[in-house]
C-alpha cells in the first residue's frame, strides 16, 4: 500500500524571516543525519473546503480574485483555520454559511492535501456537504473585501470534472475537491468517512 509518512527530522534551530497578516516566512536549519540544510517556507494555519453538492450533483463553485495569480478563480466555498481550536469540519459548516448562505445536514471527509509542499506547511481538509438548506435570514453573513464580489454557480459535477481535467480549473481546492467527489461517487460514496458537525 502506498502511503504518506510523518517523518520529522530534527530542527537545529527556527527564525521567523517576515511575520505576516495571515502567514509568516519562516527559515529552519533541518538535520539530515549527514548533513543540515535551510529550509525557508510559508508557516501557514491551513485551510479547509467544501464541495457543495444539490440533490442534481450539481457542485456550488465561487469566483474569486486571487491577488497572486492575478486570476479570478473559481472556488469551492473555503477558509483559513483562523478560529483557536476549531474543529475542522465546524470550521467548513462556518465557511459555507459565511460564503454560499448555506447549511449542510450531511458531512464527510473527502480529501487532505497539501498545497504546496515544497514551500509552504499549509494543509487543506474538503468536506463533501449534501443536504442543503438556506441559512436563516437572521444568520445571514455580510461579506467584505474579496468575498462581497463572490459570484455563486453550480455546475453539474461532471462538467466540472471536465473543466478541472481540461485545465480550465486552477484553484486547487476545486481541481482536488471535484476529481474526489468524482471517484468517491464512482465507488458509490463507499469511500467516504462521515462526520458530524
Amino acid at each position: 500500500m502506498v502511503a504518506d509518512l510523518e517523518a520529522p527530522r530534527p530542527v537545529v534551530s527556527h527564525e521567523v524571516i517576515h511575520a505576516g497578516k495571515i502567514f509568516d516566512l519562516v527559515g529552519d536549519v533541518v538535520d539530515l543525519g549527514d548533513t543540515q540544510v535551510l529550509r525557508e517556507y510559508v508557516a501557514h494555519p491551513g485551510a479547509v473546503a467544501v464541495i457543495a453538492l444539490d440533490d442534481e450533483d450539481r457542485v456550488l463553485l465561487l469566483s474569486q480574485y486571487r491577488h497572486p495569480v492575478r486570476s479570478e478563480l473559481w472556488e469551492p466555498p473555503a477558509g483559513l483555520r483562523d478560529v483557536p481550536d476549531e474543529e475542522l469540519v465546524v470550521a467548513a459548516a462556518r465557511e459555507l454559511a459565511e460564503e454560499a448562505d448555506l447549511v449542510a445536514g450531511s458531512w464527510w471527509r473527502l480529501v487532505d492535501f497539501f498545497t504546496t509542499p515544497g514551500g509552504s506547511d499549509e494543509r487543506i481538509r474538503v468536506f463533501l456537504a449534501r443536504d442543503l438548506r438556506p441559512v436563516a435570514d437572521a444568520d445571514l453573513f455580510t461579506r467584505t473585501d474579496e468575498e462581497a464580489t463572490m459570484v455563486p454557480v453550480w455546475v453539474p459535477l461532471d462538467d466540472a470534472v471536465d473543466a478541472a481535467l481540461s485545465g480550465r480549473l486552477h484553484s486547487p481546492t476545486a481541481v482536488t475537491g471535484v476529481l474526489a467527489a468524482a471517484a468517491a461517487r464512482s465507488r458509490g460514496w463507499s469511500t467516504l468517512e462521515p462526520v458530524t458537525v
